[in-house]
């Protein structure tokens, strides 16, 4: 496969090997590889049962892997990092989850491109607006730019209510 570019996005709110979650997140970082741009680590409030503040990123890298052949190398980072699967959104000492693709969308029985979820996810969304703000959502065709906008004016909705 000729060089793609990814999104990932990354998340620890669990102390690991490496450290504390910035400390995991600069770790998975390296372990990934081809890292063209990464976003500022925000903390976040979390999700679910977990009670930790989770540190998020994203990163825009560049690789040879089909979208299958990631994941698998993803998975193995995060096992490798102390990741257990478990309770969905609890703690855990690493997160890495492909958000788009430069060859659009993708589908199989392990993997969709881009991330269901991302849209409605201001964790995923505000560090992505600062490496990939002028990327298109191959499902909606807006840009990341204006999903950023729209999840902001729902917030701000919800909060005046």
């Amino acid at each position: 496969m000729a060089t793609a570019s990814y999104v990932v996005a990354l998340g620890s709110n669990r102390r690991g090997r490496h450290g504390g979650p910035h400390a995991e997140i600069a770790a998975a970082l390296a372990a990934i590889g081809g890292v063209i741009a990464v976003s500022p680590i925000v903390s976040t409030p979390p999700l679910g049962p977990s009670i930790r503040r989770f540190a998020n990123a994203a990163a825009l890298i560049a690789s040879d892997e089909a979208p299958p052949a990631l994941l698998t190398r993803l998975k193995a980072i995060e096992q490798a990092f102390g990741r257990r699967r478990g309770r969905r959104w609890g703690a855990r000492v690493i997160d890495l989850d492909i958000i788009l693709w430069s060859g659009g969308a993708w589908a199989d029985t392990r993997l969709i491109v881009p991330h269901r979820a991302f849209r409605e996810r201001g964790f995923v969304l505000d560090p992505l607006g600062t490496i990939v703000p002028d990327w298109r959502d191959p499902v909606t065709g807006l840009t990341v730019r204006q999903l950023m906008h729209r999840r902001h004016a729902v917030d701000r909705r919800a909060r005046d209510a």
